[in-house]
């Protein structure tokens, strides 16, 4: 189900670009950071090589190498061990047979070395337990424990040893000690620094904001953008604000001889995808000047001012290739009223307000620098920096009218191949509030299902096709709804169509059905015919009422009505509070704005007082539900007065699934109308004026076939289930 909401007003959505992030300041080729030479995205002729090529890797194996065969000759030199038991009995028959030489003692390593006079040899058992005799050589060592130390040494002392034996305390050295204590720490500070290194170059040199004082500003295309104003369609009001810029960039000595300053900044604020950042770019590349672009969160870093500071290099740079253009994308980021956070005004984001204020104040007339920047939100951004003397100028960047995206069309299309029978007219018409990224969406998604299907001309099927995927989702390619869900949301979809075409203050009804798109089972277009700004009472009082149109056909038809209505009802609430307590239409209320009809505050705010009373509250409920039960009765009017169309209506989308505008227009001929709804006043004590307006001079009419409301897409096609 669809219905407009005047002037677009749609929740903001994000369009930011690519940020390509880099290895980070002074890395270059350091094979320590850049694993891969080939291109660093792992995708070269080598990047399944790129691990065998790491030089920590053979760093690694060269000291295991190195401590292996260490190992080896130590093992080849020092004396071979034998068991406790061999060495005591050739010390207690050392007497007899003279064998052992010397022996030397040594303390907390329980080692006893022992000079042999002739080679020690001994059995031992080798492979697959065959015995064979080893030589063990007249060096030999064995081990003993703590408790057998008394008894080693009365062995010793009795062997009447012929060079006697020696007793050795060792001595840690200076060395050994540094070795062992600090070393240990090396590594594992050489392993972190190794990893965080790492880190900070997958995060583009800059980890936790500790990348030094470069800044990501950069310059575009060899310090020029290539877009043009030709580039930017359907915002020719815009353009025009900005175009003395470009003017001035080029050739400032016709302002300054009229003693002129041009705007230091300008304020670029509007939905996403209306094209500020394009706006942007156009202007630095018809000026041919240089282009710093950088996004609102870029200056935001954990430390308190290292955002300062990138705010200061920004402009150092940007100074010393004036004249330029600075454009600072999403400046809400950074931008927003100080002391609105937890922090008291002392956080990151705060200070590099700060900075940026002062930097805005710094430069003098003569400086040609000109800092352009874009929000979706401008209410929340602070008094300080919209002021005279930083951003002059605020320009709006909307959703272009019938005109601007015929012409955004005409723009996207270049390159793309059309059947002959194509009117970007007509699909201008069909997609009113679309902004040029939306319309670029259509294009482009026009000719993705014209490739998917082996074709090789865009037709009006694929464009089609398209504006339903942008407005509601791709196509559910499901056949497990049952054929009475299916039914049922006929009869959903039908009753918000009849009930839009039996009321007076409605838009055309376009298209109905029941085909599953995106999360929802069906949906109704209503199609506006004209470019509107605002909307009147009675407008509303009807999108209320087919919003209710579903709910009532399921509560006549089948007395059960289901879960699919929620999203009906929650726009049929959301229009009733907006006009109760931000558009002033209630007589018990007056025209006062009670609070905005959102009713969402966020952060802080929540916690603020209502500015009304509980008293006042109870009768802003009372109204809110007054009116969603008038239109809810208004639609059981329309839909019990005419059944029969309903269920024509219904047999064929159960037949047909889709039904365009003449066949509805076809099916609705017998349709009943609704009465007129009786005058409202404001006041009784008001009395409106029984004079009429005055006719509007045949020099201004103008007649355009099918122009729309700039209601955004997303309001004005939406789905009434799932």
């Amino acid at each position: 189900m669809s219905y407009s909401q005047g002037p677009q007003q749609g929740p903001p959505r994000n369009n930011g670009g690519n940020r390509n992030g880099g290895n980070g300041p002074d890395k270059g080729n350091n094979p320590f950071f850049n694993f891969n030479q080939n291109g660093g995205d792992g995708k070269g002729p080598d990047s399944n090589r790129s691990f065998w090529r790491s030089p920590w890797l053979w760093a690694v194996l060269a000291v295991l190498i190195m401590m292996g065969i260490f190992g080896f000759f130590s093992s080849q030199n020092g004396p071979q061990t034998i068991d406790t038991k061999d060495g005591l009995e050739l010390l207690a028959g050392n007497q007899r047979s003279g064998a052992v030489k010397s022996a030397e003692i040594t303390e907390k390593m329980q080692v006893v070395e022992l000079k042999l006079n002739d080679d020690f040899t001994k059995d031992v058992e080798g492979f697959q337990g065959k015995k064979t005799n080893k030589n063990f050589g007249k060096d030999v060592q064995f081990y003993y424990v703590f408790d057998q130390g008394p008894q080693v040494v009365k062995a010793v002392e009795k062997a009447n040893l012929s060079e006697g034996y020696n007793s050795v305390v060792p001595q840690t050295s200076m060395m050994s000690l540094l070795i062992s204590s600090v070393l240990p720490m090396l590594i594992i500070l050489g392993v972190f620094w190794f990893l965080l290194s790492r880190m900070s170059s997958a995060a583009g040199g800059n980890m936790f904001g500790m990348g030094g004082k470069k800044n990501s500003a950069r310059l575009n295309d060899g310090q020029t953008p290539k877009t043009k104003f030709a580039d930017v369609a359907g915002e020719e009001a815009a353009v025009q604000e900005v175009e003395e810029i470009k003017d001035f960039l080029k050739d400032p000595s016709k302002y300054k001889a009229l003693g002129a300053r041009i705007p230091r900044g300008v304020l670029l604020y509007g939905p996403p995808g209306t094209g500020k950042t394009l706006l942007a770019r156009a202007i630095a590349g018809e000026a041919s000047v240089p282009f710093y672009s950088m996004a609102g969160s870029d200056f935001v870093e954990m430390f308190v001012g290292l955002g300062a500071s990138r705010v200061r290099d920004l402009f150092d740079e940007a100074k010393k290739n004036a004249p330029a253009i600075i454009f600072i994308d999403e400046i809400d980021a950074v931008g927003g009223k100080r002391g609105s956070g937890m922090s008291g005004g002392h956080d990151e984001r705060e200070q590099t307000l700060n900075q940026l204020l002062v930097e805005m104040d710094g430069f003098d007339n003569d400086t040609n620098l000109i800092i352009i920047a874009a929000t979706n939100r401008p209410d929340i951004l602070d008094s300080a920096l919209l002021r005279p003397g930083r951003f002059d100028r605020q320009v709006a960047v909307e959703a272009p009218d019938l005109e601007g995206r015929e012409a955004i069309l005409r723009v996207h299309a270049k390159g793309k191949p059309f059947v002959p029978d194509v009117d970007l007219h007509t699909v201008a018409v069909r997609t009113p509030g679309f902004t040029g990224a939306d319309l670029a969406n259509v294009l482009n998604e026009a000719a993705l299902l014209t490739a998917r299907s082996d074709a090789q001309l865009i037709d009006n099927r694929a464009i089609d096709e398209a504006i339903d995927r942008v407005l509601s989702g791709p196509r559910r390619r499901t056949k497990g709804m049952a054929l009475e869900e299916m039914r049922n949301t006929a009869y959903h979809e039908g009753g918000h169509a009849m009930v839009a075409a039996a009321l007076h203050h409605t838009d055309p009804v376009t298209k109905v059905t029941i085909l599953p798109r995106g999360r929802a089972l069906g949906y109704t277009a209503v199609m506006p015919t004209q470019d509107r700004y605002s909307q009147s009472r009675n407008e509303l009082l009807d999108q209320m009422a087919y919003a209710m149109g579903g709910r009532v056909a399921e509560e006549v038809v089948f007395h059960d009505p289901t879960t699919g209505a929620s999203n009906d009802i929650e726009k049929a609430t959301s229009i009733a509070r907006q006009m109760v307590v931000e558009y002033g239409f209630s007589s018990k209320l007056g025209a006062i704005k009670w609070a905005d009809g959102s009713d969402q505050d966020s952060g802080l705010d929540a916690l603020k007082p209502r500015a009304y009373s509980e008293q006042t509250a109870e009768v802003i409920d009372r109204e809110v539900l007054d009116l969603v039960e008038t239109a809810h009765t208004e639609a059981w009017q329309i839909i019990s007065r005419n059944r029969d169309v309903l269920d024509e209506l219904v047999r064929q989308l159960l037949v047909k699934e889709t039904l365009n505008k003449d066949e509805l227009a076809a099916i609705f001929a017998n349709l009943r109308k609704a009465p007129e709804r009786e005058l409202w006043l404001s006041d009784v004590n008001r009395p409106d004026s029984e004079l009429p307006p005055v006719e509007i001079p045949k020099e201004l009419e103008r007649s355009v076939t099918g122009t729309t409301s700039p209601s955004g897409p997303a309001s004005n096609t939406t789905p009434a289930q799932g």
